[in-house]
């Protein structure tokens, strides 16, 4: 009878023995988890301040790039004086070119009356 009080006591001490063994596994297995996803949250935040530092520097250049764009604003309309200008003159260039040719067609028809006239002396 001895043996059999200790029989239950040892299957329970067994059983005691495999439920701690089962609780520190799942608590080994959740820490494991819990420290995975504490290293992904380390990595993520790493890579934030990484990527906010690259924009960061976008920001600079950009920020650089607007200044000279408005520097080149006010350079520009420096020139849009000289362009009206050489529109103008463009213009005239046209005109004066229209001109031209009617002249010169006026002036090959008088040449060919003069020819002709040197050619067919009057009687």
């Amino acid at each position: 009878m001895a043996t059999a009080g200790k029989e239950p006591q040892l299957q329970e001490d067994e059983l005691a023995e495999s439920l701690d063994d089962l609780f520190s596994s799942v608590s080994s297995m959740v820490k494991s988890e819990l420290q995975g996803t504490n290293n992904l949250l380390e990595l993520l935040e790493k890579m934030n301040l990484r990527v906010a530092e690259e924009y960061k520097g976008f920001g600079d250049v950009a920020s650089g790039l607007r200044v000279f764009v408005e520097q080149l604003k006010s350079k520009g309309s420096n020139f849009d004086e000289y362009v009206q200008q050489i529109d103008a003159i463009e213009q005239q260039v046209t005109e004066f070119e229209a001109i031209v040719s009617v002249l010169d067609r006026y002036v090959s028809l008088l040449e060919s009356k003069v020819q002709s006239a040197y050619q067919n002396p009057p009687s």
